[in-house]
């Protein structure tokens, strides 16, 4: 009996967890945005894109069952504020 219950345990978890159904995009964008907060990555965009769009940028997620693709760029002021950190090299 207990071989049974720990059966219909084991097989009863990853179901519950489908239950919950795929993140959308929105939400998956909010934490990916915090990740990157918490690293300390100022002046970034992260865009919703479709699958099949070309897109400059870092891919970093995919949402909407595969058919959407989180994008990260950096800012402009993020490279201009490095180009000015770098001295120029005559």
């Amino acid at each position: 009996m207990r071989m049974l219950l720990s059966v219909a345990a084991v097989l009863l978890v990853p179901a519950c967890s489908y239950a919950q159904g795929p993140k959308t995009c929105e939400d998956l964008k909010t934490e990916i945005a915090a990740k990157l907060d918490a690293k300390g990555v100022k002046s970034y965009t992260l865009e919703v894109v479709a699958k099949d769009q070309d897109a400059d940028g870092k891919v970093v997620g995919t949402c909407g069952g595969g058919t959407k693709r989180i994008v990260y760029r950096k800012s402009a002021g993020a490279a201009e504020k490095s180009a000015e950190k770098e001295p120029s090299k005559p």
